[in-house]
């Protein structure tokens, strides 16, 4: 068992905490959480990834030297940072790993919060030692959350609609994308699908879309405008959306893991109209049934 709670009350509970007491990590925990953090080092899609938990001590504070709050994040007593290398999906890997690290800190009774931005030069990057073919993407505010948020979080709430989340219907489908696909129809698979409908995203653009066919379930990337593009790539911020696709995998698995519903990631578009240019196809998930299953999976993608 990955977690000691349930997944679907820790998913619940996390929120992002901008502001924390002064209030160190105990070591036992410090000591769980980079356990954990270097152990995570392979993405589902191949991707290399590194990360460091950058905490203070009692004797050493140090360690938060030159790492800002740029404006946001209040009195945060740790960091985690990544670099994950240069290949085709690792930006979705990046995020699928750092929001399981996030879920446990979740899970240990820690706030959390997600910074994204241009951090490959940053003193981020310095601290964990990024190298020329690595990219630091985003990085975690961990700590103890002030139990009152400042004005400022409330407003950055308010601003970014991290309270509101669109409605099933515009995020799942069924067998196309003129189709809606109800919770009924998701079957066991409503639960794993609601927790991604829950997760956090870049602005809150939740810009994951999912269709089922079949015994597969495909995950498409939904762009806004401006991500990955225009002044994004100027400043070489990182391409946020493929991030919050990896988020939306992790809520997805972790969920459909513990409730006992096997499967494995491929990438293998199927054809499948797309509404839009701005409509990408990222990965798929395949159902899988033991032997004792009466049910035969028929696919309409081609698996290699």
């Amino acid at each position: 068992m990955l977690y000691t709670q349930p997944i679907t009350d820790i998913i619940r509970r996390r929120f992002s905490s901008r502001s924390y007491l002064a209030k160190l990590l105990e070591p036992e925990k410090r000591e769980h959480l980079a356990e954990w953090l270097s152990a995570s080092v392979t993405g589902p899609l191949g991707a290399k990834v590194r990360f460091e938990l950058a905490a203070a001590t009692a004797q050493d504070w140090s360690v938060l030297k030159g790492l800002g709050t740029y404006g946001f994040i209040k009195g945060a007593t740790g960091f985690i940072i990544g670099a994950v290398n240069q290949s085709e999906k690792n930006l979705e890997d990046y995020g699928y790993l750092l929001q399981r690290a996030i879920l446990m800190a979740t899970d240990l009774g820690l706030g959390t919060c997600w910074l994204g931005g241009s951090f490959s030069k940053s003193n981020f990057a310095r601290k964990i030692s990024a190298g020329p073919d690595e990219q630091v993407p985003a990085v975690a505010a961990v700590g103890y959350s002030a139990e009152k948020r400042r004005w400022l979080d409330s407003f950055i709430r308010r601003q970014a609609g991290s309270d509101g989340r669109r409605p099933w219907a515009r995020l799942f489908f069924d067998r196309t994308f003129a189709g809606p696909l109800s919770p009924e129809a998701a079957g066991a698979y409503a639960s794993p699908l609601e927790m991604v409908r829950l997760g956090p995203s870049a602005s809150n653009r939740q810009p994951w879309r999912i269709i089922k066919d079949g015994q597969a379930w495909h995950f498409y990337l939904q762009r806004t405008r401006g991500y990955g593009t225009g002044s994004m790539a100027i400043f070489k911020m990182a391409d946020l959306q493929r991030v919050d696709m990896g988020i939306a995998m992790s809520h997805f698995e972790l969920t459909a893991q513990e409730a006992g519903l096997p499967g494995k990631w491929i990438i293998s578009e199927p054809d499948i109209v797309k509404p839009d240019g701005l409509t990408e196809y990222t990965v798929s998930w395949v159902e899988k049934h033991n032997e004792a299953s009466k049910l035969t999976p028929t696919l309409h993608i081609s698996l290699r």
